[in-house]
């Protein structure tokens, strides 16, 4: 039977699924809803998978293929060499940096599997970025490729860090990944050390906007609570007769789940959402080596991939090339968005392109283990704009004003969410813990209402609300308005500073190939789609993608500093 409500279909789970059951208990001295019989570590999630799925393949990479047995074999061996090679022991710290290899995800279960903590250290930075991560994590060894461990040679020794390298020419006292893991015995399990199920498990940078990132340091328990919610989630949809039909394989068989991972392994969109819930669930997950929109056709007709996740550009890019060459892309039922909004306007367009695929968004954080809000299939279509709705069932949101005063369903107000699956804190930073973290609570700095269905909107970030002459106005609003007009490929707004109305519009766009577009054209059409105050005053046009943060969101201070340093209407980086 289809169940009418989600409460209904929760609470039938919660009592026919003892996964799923949820309890309560005690963490860093606030009560809260758990799942009371979750795994309690990552790696047993990890040997559950192996078990259960041994011969399925887990991992895709061009010519390469793993199984989970694979996978688990080869992360007990580099375990093993983790131990005896290099002492790591419980609570010790152990950095990753490079591009979405296999050996990635190996080198991350491997680290927790011992008890140590994964330090995701972001591979587009500098040197001086990189000086930084280690020097705040106090992380001494490092999984690096070779441009990486490139970037690191100029400090290492000062700060006696030993780097093992992946998939390139180890020397100057590097080791090797692959001569570590031919020098350990075959199928040794790694050392029974014993892991707190609220222990740290990683630490993972913030995009850093302002001043330095923020090491965010995630427990087991964190992670877990928000790979287990979505899983949740997919039952809760089927138990009110909205799940998706299932692909089928070649012999017309239901195929293995598969998702194309897209986004860098140093962000929660792909560590949590796309790889841990892949091995929780017995999921074959496919990289690419770097983002490429026919390559990723190939790729999801040749594995039958069911679910696409990615910044909304990629998926805005994905549809267009489909189209192109004139690709359905049948085994597709999920085209999800992370990282950033997308544009309202683009909603639309994906669910007519490809009707088989659901459209769906996402709000999450690094500071929630990923986990928050979300939306998807006709609810997302009839409300292009909306971040959705609070996933079930561990997590309570609330909407408040500057005094933490709760506002009337409608009105805009900071958003707060309080779940077993928030963070422990900021690393070192126990002043800006104590601003973001209260009694549970997790503030955003995001700003939203809810309605009345529970249906949250993200209005914008509390620094990114512009104010002209005492009035607000929506950063995302105005970029949601840009992308309504056919010739941008993409837009963000910024605030100018203005010496009468103290803040006015400004806005970076970049054109779709062969487009013209001036100014004044541009201004008159955004005068139809919203108010006329907040109609950028200065537009500056360019061929080249807007610049991005570490995360692949759009940096909008990076974008409103190369904007201001030249004229309106010019290029910013030049044709």
């Amino acid at each position: 039977m289809a169940f009418e409500t989600a409460a209904e279909a929760i609470a039938h789970i919660s009592a026919s699924e003892p996964l799923f059951s949820v309890g309560e208990a005690d963490i860093r001295g606030v009560r809260l809803k758990v799942f009371e019989n979750a795994p309690p570590h990552l790696r047993a999630i990890l040997g559950l998978a192996a078990t259960e799925h041994a011969d399925a393949d887990f991992l895709v990479f061009g010519d390469e293929r793993y199984s989970f047995a694979d996978f688990h074999s080869e992360v007990n061996r580099l375990a093993h060499v983790l131990t005896t090679d290099y002492g790591i022991k419980s609570g010790d710290k152990v950095a990753i940096c490079m591009r979405n290899y296999p050996e990635y995800m190996t080198a991350m279960m491997a680290i927790v599997s011992i008890g140590g903590v994964v330090v995701f250290l972001n591979s587009w930075w500098t040197s001086e970025e990189l000086t930084y991560g280690f020097e705040d994590s106090g992380a001494r060894l490092v999984f690096a490729d070779g441009p990486r461990a490139d970037a690191m040679t100029p400090f290492a020794a000062r700060i006696g860090l030993s780097i093992i390298m992946v998939r390139g020419e180890a020397s100057g006292g590097m080791r090797a990944y692959a001569d570590l893991i031919a020098s350990a015995p075959a199928s040794t399990p790694p050392p029974d050390t014993g892991i707190d199920t609220d222990a740290d498990f990683a630490v993972m940078y913030t995009s850093g906007s302002t001043g330095h990132p923020k090491g965010v340091v995630q427990t087991h328990r964190g992670a877990i609570s928000a790979v287990l919610s979505w899983l949740m989630s997919a039952l809760i949809r089927e138990a009110m007769g909205n799940g998706v039909t299932k692909p089928t394989d070649a012999s017309g068989a239901e195929a293995q789940p598969a998702m194309l991972l897209t986004t860098p392994m140093f962000h929660v969109s792909a560590t949590h959402a796309c790889f841990l819930v892949s091995m929780a669930s017995g999921g074959k997950l496919i990289l690419m080596h770097k983002w490429d929109a026919e390559a990723a056709i190939d790729l999801i007709e040749r594995e039958t991939v069911a679910r696409f996740f990615g910044v909304p550009t990629m998926s805005a890019e994905l549809m267009e090339a489909a189209v192109r060459s004139g690709k359905s892309l049948p085994s597709l039922r999920s085209l999800e968005a992370g990282g950033a909004k997308r544009p309202a306007a683009q909603v639309g367009k994906l669910a007519r392109a490809m009707p088989h695929a659901e459209p769906a968004t996402g709000f999450g954080m690094t500071e929630t283990n990923a986990l928050g809000i979300g939306i998807r299939g006709t609810d997302y279509i009839n409300r292009p704009g909306a971040a959705g709705r609070l996933y079930p069932p561990l997590q309570e949101l609330k909407i408040v004003d500057d005094d933490d005063t709760l506002v009337p369903n409608g009105q805009i107000g900071e958003l707060a969410i309080k779940s077993a699956a928030n963070m422990r804190c900021y690393l070192n930073k126990p002043d800006a813990t104590a601003e973001t973290l209260r009694d549970g609570w997790l503030y955003t700095g995001d700003l939203a209402t809810v309605d009345d269905e529970g249906i949250v909107t993200i209005v914008d970030r509390k620094k990114d609300m512009i104010i002209r002459g005492g009035e607000n106005i929506s950063c995302l609003e105005v970029d949601a308005a840009l992308h309504t007009h056919p010739d941008i490929a993409e837009a963000a707004v910024f605030s100018m500073p203005d010496e009468r109305l103290g803040e006015t519009v400004g806005a970076g766009v970049q054109l779709k190939a062969g487009a013209d577009l001036d100014e004044a054209t541009l201004q008159a059409f955004l005068c139809a789609q919203i108010s006329a105050f907040k109609v950028p005053e200065k537009i500056w046009f360019r061929s080249e993608p807007l610049p991005r943060g570490g995360t692949e969101k759009t940096d909008r201070r990076a974008l409103r500093t190369e904007c201001l340093g030249v004229g309106a209407g010019k290029s910013v980086l030049g044709d």
